[in-house]
């Protein structure tokens, strides 16, 4: 490529066990638990009530405010429950509880809206924004907001499909087995943001990928292209990756639509596919199960409002018991403590770690080596992030910029020293946060 983004690791990518295996569609727990936010934003207000019977794909959570998203029931049957649970974030949620019937009985509104040709663009974006359509890539931030707030400043349109994460290969699979579904929300997107041209970008290693999503291009000259990008960590971050394709570079605190680009993560693309060309909700992803206390790895088609511990279970369970759960990748994903939270729609992969991948020490130290300011992408400097962030220096970290912090794992990875850096940097700026919304002349010790 002509340009290339500062700092970024090497990490071992650790995708072998599920690699190579194809997507199985994991069959329903006997109960959903489905979250009212299952998004960034506004929770959403139940739309059923307790004894109800639900049918596949009705809208149970009527979206709240400019920011939100529908949800969706993932399974028939009826309403137990109506009440808090634990989310994925740590947080309890007002969520819903249905008894699955197994019958998977289809609501009305679940039916086809025709085609991205004989669709207008408000039409497509409808569409969108009623099938609960949100980022798939782990931000969730609900599709149709971020369509909307782009419309006329977009002149690049970039699908991220380029899967840096070690261990997950959950849009791998999707370009190897449905590339037509992400041909054809490329399309819609496309239609929306009123643009000509598109480009898939996928990393190197995936070479099986990038070539069977070729093969489903018009063999003569397509408006989407499909670009090999270098294997590097974190190639799949938004502002890396239009600093790879394009040169330009977002700016601390502007969007990607400040220097004209939109960034789409693969499986969004599908899901905007999915729900126009059959009206199917955002009631399912392609999740990757794996890691070292994972008896049988697997790239799983799962429902929403699936509990943990039966996706691990339909892998066949746990080696060993693991010392780690993660929702997401090793390097930014969030560590669950109960395996009774359930699948969200930005849960792109699940991993469990025996205790031989525990390589934390009692004592972390840092020696000043300067490693994790020569790997960042986004130009800060860790070390002296860290060191204010343990002495509560907040308008020293503000300074240091800690909010521009993407949590990419990279200064925590080559840090010899076992620092939690990144731990660290997520406790600073809910520090700065609160800092910001403390009344002029108001209390600053936080008591």
């Amino acid at each position: 490529m002509p340009f290339a983004f500062k700092g970024g690791v090497h990490p071992k990518e650790s995708k072998n066990a599920t690699r190579h295996k194809p997507v199985e569609e994991m069959p329903p727990p006997q109960r959903v638990i489905l979250p009212m936010s299952m998004h960034i934003g506004a929770p959403c207000e139940p739309l059923v009530r307790v004894g109800e019977y639900i049918k596949l794909g009705q809208k149970i959570g009527a979206a709240q405010g400019a920011v939100s998203a529908p949800v969706h029931s993932s399974v028939s049957g009826k309403v137990e429950a109506i009440e808090p649970y634990l989310h994925l974030n740590g947080t309890s949620v007002l969520s819903v509880f249905i008894e699955n019937d197994g019958l998977d009985s289809p609501h009305e509104d679940m039916r086809p809206h025709g085609s991205v040709e004989s669709l207008s663009p408000d039409e497509l974006l409808s569409v969108v924004r009623e099938a609960g359509i949100v980022g798939m890539g782990g931000a969730a931030f609900p599709t149709h907001v971020k369509l909307s707030s782009m419309m006329g400043q977009i002149d690049k349109l970039i699908i991220n499909a380029a899967e840096c994460e070690p261990y997950i290969t959950s849009d791998h699979r999707l370009m190897l087995e449905a590339p037509e579904e992400l041909i054809g929300g490329v399309r819609a997107l496309m239609k929306i943001l009123s643009l000509s041209e598109a480009v898939i970008s996928v990393e190197a290693n995936k070479r099986d990928a990038i070539d069977m999503v070729r093969r489903t291009l018009p063999r003569k000259k397509s408006n989407i292209k499909v670009v090999s990008l270098p294997t590097r960590y974190p190639q799949g971050a938004e502002k890396q990756l239009i600093k790879t394709l394009t040169g330009r570079e977002v700016l601390p605190g502007q969007l990607p639509a400040s220097v004209g680009c939109a960034v789409f993560n693969a499986q969004t693309a599908a899901a905007i596919h999915r729900a126009i060309t059959t009206g199917l909700p955002l009631i399912r992803r392609i999740v990757t199960v794996t890691g070292s206390a994972v008896s049988n790895p697997k790239n799983l088609l799962v429902r929403m409002g699936t509990p943990l511990i039966s996706v691990f279970e339909a892998t066949g369970g746990f080696r060993e018991t693991p010392y780690k759960v993660l929702i997401g990748g090793p390097m930014m994903g969030i560590a669950q403590h109960n395996l009774n939270t359930v699948i969200s729609k930005g849960t792109n992969a699940l991993l469990a770690f025996s205790r031989k991948e525990d390589v934390r020490v009692d004592n972390p130290i840092c020696i000043r080596c300067a490693k994790c300011v020569s790997v960042c992408p986004m130009n800060l400097l860790p070390v002296y992030m860290y060191m204010h962030g343990q002495k509560d220096n907040i308008p020293e970290l503000e300074r240091l910029r800690v909010t521009d912090c993407i949590e990419c794992g990279s200064c925590s990875y080559t840090c010899p020293g076992r620092l939690y850096l990144v731990q660290s940097f997520r406790t600073g700026k809910q520090k700065v946060a609160a800092y910001r919304h403390i009344p002029e002349g108001g209390d600053t010790d936080g008591a």
